[in-house]
């Protein structure tokens, strides 16, 4: 198995845990728009503890990335994922899938 296969089983057994249906080839397209940040240990995790982390996730994946505009809801999507992804060490790549199916963005990664 490649590297990035590792990491796709990885975050498929976390959404199996979390009780998720998913779509693999939109985790699998999600996770290659995170580019090489999946491979290392801290960039590859998401803490909702930390709020500078959020508003970075906020700026640069719902914002640039997904084109959404800032608002209230895109705080209340990122609170309700901390929520529904209760693991401590939370993998960007589960993260920011739970992130575009809770917002309705797939069309993003089509």
């Amino acid at each position: 198995m490649s590297k990035f296969d590792d990491v796709l089983a990885k975050c498929s057994a976390d959404l199996k845990e979390l009780g998720v249906s998913y779509n693999a080839d939109l985790l699998g397209k999600v996770a290659k728009g995170l580019g090489p940040s999946i491979y290392n240990d801290d960039s590859k995790l998401v803490a909702c503890s930390d709020k500078s982390e959020l508003a970075r996730v906020k700026t640069n994946f719902l914002i640039k990335k997904l084109g959404m505009k800032d608002s209230p809801a895109l705080d209340e999507a990122l609170q309700a994922v901390c929520g529904q992804y209760d693991k401590r060490q939370k993998q960007r790549v589960v993260f920011y899938y739970l992130l575009v199916e809770k917002l309705g963005k797939q069309a993003a990664y089509k």
